[in-house]
């Protein structure tokens, strides 16, 4: 696979044409943490989080033909609603696999989006073996959560504007299931922002891309995590190239703790975050003394959360 470039990035923007999602302070983030924080508020996509731009971008480089087979992708459900969104935008036959009892809310707007929706399998990877078959059966483009050049240079197109708008960062934290996100700010930073620590971020309940680079290799791992855009059970080649050489540092955090940072967006920030698009502030509120007095950005990368979700930080006690 062909490394995405900076130039990939810039070609994606043009493409896109997005209007930058909002980059906001909040005086009781700040409070809460040490740290002058800034969230990259993704969690207002079109989809409801960062992987449309993704989706978008590789629909957008299909030829013709590819386009007729139709795509097939899996995932738990962010990346699903990208690619059936981006599918619906082009007139392209979709079909998605997701794994069994999905995210009601996710799972309904890929039907709502005009994608086909197939359950298979208890978790991720069961999923994209049984899109991978399935792929293979009827002809259609296989569309990878990770392994696609043009998810990461659209992806990517977040991290320009983040930079362009606050290019003295000291420190970016990506939420990583995947990895697409990470690999694309590293990607970015390095071009525009290279004294910037870009730090991705996983949960302890599904480490795969965590241990993939700190080994060197690819690697799976059990996953238990319940923050569906972090489960994934193996690192994925492509992201992991990618942060192999341009990532600075890759941390976890417990899902408990992602849910109290969870509740403190929704406290302090009166924004709604998917486990995932909260696990980058609760990182921040985990390593306090490590962040404290520097300019930081976390990415809110999804606010998709499920009904569950929604009870749980409503139930739990207050944070503080």
């Amino acid at each position: 696979m062909r490394l995405p470039t900076i130039t990939d990035a810039l070609l994606a923007r043009r493409l896109l044409r997005f209007a930058p999602s909002p980059l906001s302070t909040y005086p009781a983030l700040d409070a809460a943490t040490g740290a002058k924080v800034h969230v990259k508020h993704e969690n207002v996509q079109p989809t409801g989080a960062f992987k449309v731009r993704g989706g978008l971008n590789l629909l957008a480089s299909l030829d013709p033909a590819e386009r007729a087979r139709g795509v097939l992708g899996y995932s738990t459900g962010n990346h699903a609603q990208s690619l059936a969104y981006a599918a619906a935008h082009h007139g392209v036959p979709c079909t998605i696999v997701m794994p069994e009892k999905p995210n009601p809310a996710k799972a309904q707007a890929v039907r709502d989006l005009g994608a086909e929706l197939i359950e298979h399998g208890e978790r991720f990877d069961e999923a994209r073996a049984h899109a991978e078959r399935l792929a293979a059966d009827r002809g259609a483009r296989l569309v990878s959560a990770a392994n696609e050049p043009a998810i990461i240079a659209g992806v990517a197109t977040a991290y320009l504007e983040l930079f362009e708008a606050e290019p003295e960062l000291d420190v970016v934290l990506v939420p990583v299931g995947s990895g697409t996100g990470a690999a694309a700010a590293a990607l970015v930073a390095a071009a525009l922002a290279p004294a910037c620590e870009v730090i991705a971020v996983q949960s302890a309940a599904a480490p795969a891309a965590h241990d993939s680079w700190r080994a060197g290799e690819l690697v799976e791992r059990p996953n238990r995590t319940t923050a569906e855009g972090l489960a994934t059970g193996s690192g994925f080649a492509l992201t992991q190239r990618l942060l192999r050489d341009r990532l600075t540092d890759f941390l976890l955090v417990e899902d408990e703790q992602i849910g109290e940072a969870q509740r403190l967006y929704l406290r302090a920030a009166h924004t709604v975050a998917e486990g995932a698009g909260a696990a980058a502030l609760a990182a921040l509120l985990v390593h306090r003394d490590r962040f404290a007095g520097r300019s930081v950005a976390v990415v809110c990368s999804g606010g998709n959360a499920s009904e569950a979700e929604l009870n749980r930080m409503g139930r739990a006690a207050p944070i503080g």
